[in-house]
């Protein structure tokens, strides 16, 4: 049996192909209507330091309890703070962000925006 996109392609490469091949295809101009205003926050960093003080395990419940992460990712969180000194636990803007950082610094782990 015959393959029938064999056929089409063969057609479209003798015929079609050869005719495009110094075809330039016309620049077209679009025009974007946009429904909502985009507005660029910036984007801030909520970064906690390590210290000689609070416990891993203090550590990543705070990081559970505040930050909402899962306890694998506090607790990779929690080991980076160790031995690299500092993490970014969040990222967001500066009123979801400063909440946060006050209930970390509340609780004794020293933490800033960035």
């Amino acid at each position: 049996m015959k393959n029938i996109w064999h056929d089409i392609y063969a057609v479209w490469d003798l015929g079609i192909n050869k005719n495009m091949k110094n075809y330039e295809f016309p620049e077209i101009e679009t025009d974007i209507l946009l429904d909502d205003v985009v507005v660029e926050a910036k984007v801030y960093n909520l970064v906690v330091f390590n210290d000689e003080v609070n416990t891993f395990d203090f550590v990543i419940e705070t990081l559970v309890d505040v930050c909402q992460h899962n306890p694998q990712q506090a607790e990779q969180c929690t080991m980076i703070i160790h031995y690299k000194g500092k993490c970014t636990v969040k990222k967001g803007d500066f009123e979801e962000l400063v909440p946060m950082r006050n209930a970390i610094c509340n609780r004794g782990i020293s933490a800033e925006l960035m």
